[in-house]
């Protein structure tokens, strides 16, 4: 064998090994951040942006939200648009969730990265009995901050009681999935 084919398998060897680790780390990524729920395990929640309870947004019913109303009870938040087909598919989901868990204790929370026009629209359409902020564009920013650093829609935070981060998730979710981290969190 000449040097220059050893050189020439050598790199083709270390291009194998540095492919294998770029699609390792991907999948990782993808797993860990897109789909996988995170602190599933933790008994303490992470701790939620300093500024987190003192947003407000402004709500189709006029009145602006203030999410220090929501504090001292679980928390599920979920934003969500119009223009996103598994963010409509979840609403009922979502809406189902709320009925079943507010007497729990539960509040729901989704914000919209919309207009307001389009939102109302929608809810008078599909109207939904948990409360809807309008976050508008800049409710990217928030949900960047809770995790999302993908960007994508729709993405759902769990927060405790006592204000921690339990679970995120990238994706449409649906009732059982909902339900069950409603209970893993009281258990």
């Amino acid at each position: 064998m000449t040097a220059d084919s050893r050189q020439n398998t050598r790199r083709a060897l270390l291009a194998s090994v540095g492919l294998a680790a770029a699609a390792g780390g991907g999948w990782w990524a993808l797993k860990h951040q897109a789909g996988a729920p995170s602190n599933s395990a933790k008994s303490v929640g992470e701790p939620l942006p300093s500024a987190f309870w003192t947003k407000q947004f402004d709500t189709l019913a006029g009145p602006a939200l203030a999410l220090s109303s929501l504090q001292g009870r679980p928390l599920l938040l979920n934003f969500w648009a119009t223009w996103c087909p598994p963010c409509v598919k979840e609403m009922p989901e979502l809406d189902r969730f709320h009925r079943e868990f507010s007497g729990q204790g539960w509040n729901v929370l989704g914000l919209a990265i919309d207009s307001p026009t389009p939102v109302k629209g929608f809810l008078t359409k599909k109207p939904v009995g948990f409360q809807i902020g309008l976050a508008g564009f800049g409710g990217t920013e928030l949900a960047e901050e809770l995790g999302n650093t993908a960007g994508g829609l729709p993405f759902t935070v769990v927060i405790d009681a006592q204000g921690g981060i339990r679970q995120r998730k990238m994706g449409p979710t649906h009732f059982d999935e909902l339900a069950g981290w409603a209970q893993n969190l009281s258990a």
